[in-house]
């Protein structure tokens, strides 16, 4: 499928909406007056964005943000005139001074700067390549950014960039009184607000705004686990999931567990959780918990499966389905033993998983009445 035509036939919302619903993979381009651009779309998600409207590349953010020196940026570039087909993120990572986790953080905040200028354009032209991610050959922009391992919701950044838009109006509003109704802020509004208010965003609050809106689509136990174990990876530096049958935890799925074959072990773990009552007093409290692990048989278990030494602080999130815990999240910070960030938006989420696995269950009992009928 290629999708060709012109911004004043087709708004890019509407684009962004049939791509992101039909959770399609592939390029898009566009060219406006103003400038070029290109998004790059994986299963309807965002991994990649750049455009010759911002200023600079992602090597200038990650200097302004002190994550790199000028010398390290300087090379990167000499390199990329000897490497046309790299971008300066791919150079500066694999010269070394930042990891994936961090450009993929400046990533994000950069394919939200771009999708906010975009939504400036009123004409132009767009093409979207069904199954082509591969952007070394786009040479109008001369920058190619970084691919993000988690995509971004395309829903997600055009309410952000509602949400941005209303509030540059509003400011403009304050200072220079009554708009009016054909009003558009330039791109230099934009970069104003921006360097005004750009700020390191809570990660439980990051990861709640871009994942809540998935959970209304997974309508299995599968989905709705993986999305939490998304979430809480953003969060914590390794994790583990059980359902909880009775008096028993059977191990779901983990993130972050440097053992060999960790998902098939988590997998063929079961803990009998009614013989330790620290795990049955969190499970019937049905409240989140955070703080130091007790010793007892069963807790010894889990930790010999996660295989990294008692943790110094563990933290446990109940989901509730049907006035009971029906799953539990573990996670912990053990491998480098880094104190917790907040965790509000997570255990939001998991209240919104809760909600979310009753309608499975009762969709499910619904089809079971019906194909009962039937027979």
């Amino acid at each position: 499928m290629s999708l060709v035509g012109r911004l004043e036939d087709l708004s890019l919302s509407d684009i962004f909406q049939i791509l992101s619903i039909g959770r399609k993979t592939g390029t898009l381009s566009i060219r406006g007056e103003k400038g070029s651009a290109f998004i790059v779309f994986k299963n309807g998600l965002i991994i990649r964005a750049e455009t010759d409207m911002l200023a600079g590349s992602i090597g200038d953010d990650l200097l302004r943000y002190n994550l790199v020196k000028q010398s390290t940026l300087d090379l990167a570039i000499k390199v990329k005139k000897k490497l046309p087909h790299k971008s300066v993120a791919e150079i500066i990572f694999e010269l070394g001074p930042v990891s994936k986790d961090t450009l993929d953080k400046i990533t994000k905040k950069r394919i939200e700067r771009v999708v906010y200028h975009l939504l400036l354009l009123k004409s132009g032209d767009f093409r979207f390549e069904l199954d082509n991610i591969d952007v070394s050959h786009i040479t109008d922009i001369g920058e190619m950014g970084w691919e993000i391992i988690k995509g971004m919701s395309a829903e997600y950044l055009l309410m952000e960039g509602a949400r941005v838009h209303d509030e540059v109006l509003h400011r403009e509003m304050e200072s220079v009184g009554e708009l009016s109704d054909d009003y558009k802020p330039s791109k230099e509004v934009y970069e104003d607000w921006e360097e005004q208010t750009i700020a390191p965003e809570r990660k439980d609050i990051s990861a709640l705004r871009s994942l809540s809106h998935e959970l209304r689509f997974p309508n299995t136990l599968s989905e709705i686990t993986l999305l939490i174990l998304r979430f809480a990876s953003d969060i914590f530096q390794r994790g583990v999931i059980f359902m909880v049958n009775e008096k028993t935890f059977a191990g779901l799925g983990q993130f972050g567990l440097d053992v060999e074959k960790a998902d098939e072990r988590i997998r063929d773990t079961m803990l009998p959780y009614g013989r330790s009552p620290f795990l049955r007093g969190i499970n019937e409290r049905m409240q989140p918990f955070k703080g130091t692990l007790e010793r007892d048989n069963v807790t010894e278990a889990l930790v010999k499966e996660l295989d990294g030494g008692w943790p110094p602080k563990s933290a446990f999130f109940p989901v509730i389905a049907e006035g009971k815990t029906i799953a539990l999240l573990y996670c912990d910070n053990t491998p480098t033993g880094e104190d917790f960030s907040e965790t509000d938006g997570l255990e939001i989420f998991i209240s919104q998983a809760g909600l979310a696995l009753e309608k499975a269950l009762l969709q499910k009992r619904l089809q079971e009445l019906q194909n009962k009928g039937k027979s």
